[in-house]
């Protein structure tokens, strides 16, 4: 074994129009707490393809990570987009998974009820990490085509009958609710297949299903500590009042007319969409991240031919690259990010750094496994695991085709041959 000083990765930056010492400081309690109190555990559980246990679920709410974006007076932290997404970096550098679950609350999923007070509630409790949540969107023939949805919600009285399959629900069993998107209408004629969508909450016990849905794990190559599932509903009946309305999150002014009425359940899933690509690109970062990272600690301790192999030249230049490409798309996140929390349209802009991000991820994590040799294809070394992750986020929160489609849509109209 080399005696050879290691030189430590530099920590990841903020983009200078965005640095302040408050960013910095956040910045760098997440990272201590995904190094101390993640890391570990995912490096135990991972190989087993084990959930994340409740205490790690405990030791998020406890930083206040499932309300990073909920304004203090309810709870939160008060932060915006862009720590939001810094914070996932840094969780994804140690587990995608726990990026990935921190998603399920933020006040900003299972709360938009009608009652003011009721919403209050769900927010604060979203806050705390006592309302964290699971999204069935998906369904087995339903992916990116969302208007699609087959799953209905028929009304009877004041309650909702649900009945329908979905498929890529993460944290189902775990969670408080699930927000279930489905039909409640069928379009009028002339009106688009998108009409008549909404969704609806489905409160649970953690741990078990209520009567009328269940649910069958699915087993994945990666993504391991969050558990998805695939989910049948039959005749599941919930209140009138579970209905989930698009409003504006952490909003609580009582619905107006139109809103009670509306039927844009579709573009509010649209609008959300936006943050999460962002989030994720931000969680693909991390992923990369920590690909350099143990590729850099790899290069200096493995000797070949009486050196560490990070002497030789080809080396030297090819993790230079992949760490160029993890800053670049840490940049672009952090710019999409400001966007959003300046009100400003992004949906390009937001699939773009969606795109890019994860197929960074996926190309550098690949490289890292590469540079490991032998090594890298075994589960004794964390990039195998970055790599498995990293190719997933590629695919969930829109595929890159997806992005590129919406990204094409804004730059070039097409003909009326098109």
């Amino acid at each position: 074994m080399s005696t050879r000083t290691f030189r430590e990765p530099q920590p990841p930056v903020i983009a200078a129009p965005y640095w302040s010492e408050e960013r910095a400081a956040v910045q760098a309690e997440a990272r201590r707490f995904a190094a101390e109190e993640i890391l570990p555990v995912a490096d135990e559980l991972d190989p087993h393809k084990a959930e994340f246990p409740a205490s790690l679920v405990e030791g998020l709410a406890k930083q206040g990570y499932f309300g990073i974006t909920v304004p203090t007076e309810l709870g939160g932290m008060g932060l915006g987009v862009l720590e939001y997404c810094m914070i996932s970096e840094e969780l994804a550098r140690a587990w995608l998974s726990t990026a990935s679950v921190i998603v399920r609350a933020q006040g900003a999923m299972g709360v938009n009820v009608a009652d003011p007070q009721r919403r209050r509630t769900l927010i604060e409790r979203s806050a705390r990490g006592d309302w964290i949540g699971a999204a069935a969107l998906s369904e087995p023939e339903v992916g990116s085509d969302l208007a699609a949805v087959r799953t209905r919600a028929e009304r009877d009285g004041n309650e909702f009958v649900i009945s329908g399959e979905k498929r890529w629900c993460g944290n189902a069993l775990a969670a408080d609710f699930i927000q279930v998107f489905c039909r409640l209408a069928d379009p009028e004629p002339g009106q688009s297949r998108a009409a008549g969508l909404g969704s609806i909450l489905v409160e649970k016990e953690r741990g078990s299903f209520p009567a009328g849905l269940t649910g069958v794990p699915i087993d994945k190559i990666g993504y391991h500590g969050f558990r998805t599932w695939n989910l049948t509903f039959n005749g599941l009946r919930v209140p009138t009042a579970n209905r989930v309305f698009p409003k504006p999150a952490g909003d609580l002014t009582p619905l107006t007319e139109t809103e009670a009425t509306s039927t844009a359940g579709f573009k509010a899933v649209e609008a959300e969409l936006n943050t999460a690509r962002v989030q994720t690109a931000a969680r693909a970062v991390g992923l990369a991240r920590g690909a350099v990272e143990d590729t850099l600690a790899y290069l200096q301790e493995r000797e070949q031919f009486g050196r560490p192999i990070g002497d030789f030249q080809y080396l030297r230049f090819t993790v230079a690259e992949m760490a160029a490409r993890v800053d670049q798309a840490r940049a672009f996140y952090q710019q999409v990010a400001h966007m959003i929390d300046s009100g400003l349209p992004c949906r390009r802009e937001a699939a773009m750094v969606k795109l890019t991000a994860t197929e960074m991820a996926a190309e550098v994590t690949a490289q890292a496994i590469q540079l490991h040799g032998g090594n890298g294809y075994t589960t004794e070394r964390r990039v195998e695991r970055y790599w498995r992750d990293a190719r997933l986020t590629t695919i969930f929160e829109g595929t890159s085709e997806i992005q590129r489609k919406i990204i094409a849509d804004r730059l070039l109209p097409k003909s009326p041959l098109g």
